[in-house]
């Protein structure tokens, strides 16, 4: 019982120090590489950083849950340490370099405490220093995770920004558009593509899409599923989707399985499916010695 009143009045006195000293403890650590490569408008603007940070564990203190990375003290500050974790990311620092120089931080607030603690006997201030030890700890776990999400959030916006580069619509002709689709066809990359064509089909008010699997390695079911669903939503879209490209070897594949692509129309080649496309619209295609003219 004893050791637990310790342990809260140890708290205590740790949040009458970050109140305290709440100034001081911030202008010693604008100067710390975490906040002063991050915050680099003005140096003013790193110190109300810190103490943004020094009044999210005034109140974590007040709480006593200085182990627990929920503690609601954290949430005023946590999208402000996402930004700092994610800036340091930015400039090429792993989560185990932003770790150290989180870590920094609990010296400076150390050699302030054992300072502003003389008044306090040799067993308080162990007292109180094993406290800030152990929130600054928790501190360090939670720019840690923030780093962690930061990254994680950089990576899935990059991922779906190659996607995006990697399914281009392309304008055939007026009312004519294709997707000439490259490489593994998986869920995620089969909803970009049913987003672009369908944007495409209303912004350029096509009436045919060419969905082009020349590229594609392999059709499995699943992707066979894909294919039916953008065919779908481009026919409620009030275009005819076309599907060319496809290969002896993928169309015995199809057969094997068992699909039924009967629904779907279908063009051995992307130049054949846009003749089609043409000659629906009125447009004749002629093939010569010179190559194709249209009338």
């Amino acid at each position: 019982m004893s050791e637990q009143v310790t342990a809260e009045a140890a708290a205590r006195e740790l949040e009458a120090f970050l109140e305290r000293c709440r100034e001081q403890l911030a202008q010693r650590w604008a100067d710390a590489p975490l906040f002063r490569t991050v915050f680099t408008v003005s140096r003013d603007e790193a110190v109300e950083a810190c103490k943004a940070v020094v009044d999210a564990l005034r109140e974590v203190a007040s709480s006593g849950r200085l182990e627990d990375v929920a503690a609601p003290g954290f949430d005023s500050v946590r999208e402000q340490l996402g930004r700092m974790a994610a800036s340091r990311a930015g400039s090429g620092f792993g989560p185990a370099q932003i770790a150290d120089e989180a870590a920094g931080l609990r010296t400076a607030a150390s050699e302030l405490l054992r300072h502003e603690s003389r008044t306090l006997s040799g067993g308080e201030a162990q007292e109180v220093l094993l406290a800030l030890t152990v929130l600054m700890g928790t501190l360090r776990l939670v720019i840690m995770q923030t780093t962690v999400d930061a990254g994680e959030r950089l990576i899935a916006r990059q991922r779906l920004q190659l996607l995006e580069v990697a399914t281009p619509v392309i304008s055939l002709w007026e009312g004519v558009v294709a997707v000439p689709l490259i490489g593994t066809l998986d869920s995620a990359r089969s909803q970009v593509v049913m987003e672009a064509l369908l944007h495409a089909i209303v912004e350029q008010r096509a009436r045919y899409a060419i969905l082009d699997i020349t590229g594609v390695p392999t059709v499995d079911s699943l992707v066979a599923q894909h294919l039916m669903k953008t065919v779908a939503a481009a026919r409620l879209m009030g275009a005819d989707c076309i599907v060319s490209g496809i290969r002896p070897a993928i169309a015995q594949t199809i057969v094997h399985l068992g699909i039924d692509l009967s629904p779907v129309l279908t063009r051995g080649s992307l130049a054949d499916a846009l003749a089609y496309a043409l000659a629906q619209q009125g447009v004749e295609v002629s093939r010569g010695a010179a190559g194709a003219n249209l009338r």
